[in-house]
């Protein structure tokens, strides 16, 4: 079985800074880094470090090349990563001593996906793979259409929302992850409850408090693990990548919860994006070695 992610590639900027700025205001950051980032290719990175077949489709800018070796580094096939004229995509990220964020992100190559590599990519899907979607990347709505008709499950985070992009995908999602902030505007988009929307899956992030699983069956919770958080960019990324994976592999709705909020809890431990989501196997010893 295969992922397949339409997913965005960005250079991270990440910045450590004593309190996230306010209106007009310098800050002096305390540490800087760069790193793979972006919210697809962290949540290819997750997917692959949790032991899936990965196949990331996506756009760099002439001088992305860093990135695709990087993807293919941490266990991600990237022969669908097309070359455009656009700069890759970039992000600013501020990170508190609290491991909260504030980010700016320039959308660039990310924008520029091509429909021939898209349809090259999921013409080679069986029937049963898998499609993960997020807001950061044009061509979501011709993915999830070709998906939907080759017999993928389609698995959508609708992060950052877009109330335009995200009502058209509804209907062609199996699973839909997003934080309560982000129910809250789909809510009052669609004027629809999360019991009243389309999707069969609907999974509600919480932060420290875990979350909520919404199916036909019900309504049940999933809790997190207490950790002490250093950067808390990327936990969302970390934990549909760890989720869909696990899906993917015929673990259950809610074992594949608890995993990825083992993976997500790991990851904000650590600072950095891509780089920083936890292997499989530290997974499984941070989940042994809990209460």
């Amino acid at each position: 079985m295969t992922l397949f992610c339409l997913g965005s590639i960005n250079l991270d900027h990440v910045y450590e800074v004593p309190h996230l700025p306010e209106p007009g205001e310098t800050l002096l950051a305390t540490a800087h880094a760069t790193g793979l980032g972006g919210k697809g290719a962290n949540q290819s990175v997750a997917a692959a470090q949790a032991g899936a077949s990965v196949v990331h489709i996506g756009a760099v800018g002439p001088e992305g090349a860093w990135a695709v070796a990087r993807l293919q580094a941490l266990g991600v096939k990237t022969g669908y990563v097309a070359e455009v004229a656009a700069p890759t995509a970039h992000a600013i990220i501020n990170v508190d001593p609290k491991g909260e964020n504030a980010i700016v992100v320039f959308p660039g190559a990310n924008m520029e996906q091509s429909l021939t590599s898209l349809k090259a990519a999921l013409l080679t899907a069986k029937r049963g793979d898998m499609l993960v979607l997020q807001n950061e990347t044009n061509l979501g709505l011709e993915a999830a259409t070709l998906a939907r008709s080759l017999g993928l499950t389609v698995l959508y985070a609708a992060a950052p929302f877009d109330a335009t992009a995200t009502k058209a995908l509804l209907p062609l999602t199996d699973i839909l992850v997003l934080n309560a902030v982000e129910l809250a505007q789909l809510t009052e988009a669609t004027g629809q409850s999360a019991q009243e929307l389309a999707p069969e899956t609907i999974i509600i992030t919480e932060g420290a408090k875990g979350g909520r699983a919404i199916t036909s069956a019900g309504e049940a919770r999933f809790a997190t693990f207490p950790v002490t958080a250093r950067d808390t960019t990327g936990a969302g990324d970390t934990f549909t990548g760890y989720l869909a994976a696990a899906l993917l592999e015929g673990q259950s709705l809610h074992e594949a919860l608890h995993l990825a909020a083992a993976a997500s809890a790991l990851k904000v431990t650590k600072m950095g994006t891509a780089d920083a989501i936890p292997s499989r196997g530290d997974v499984n010893s941070f989940l042994i070695s809990q209460p």
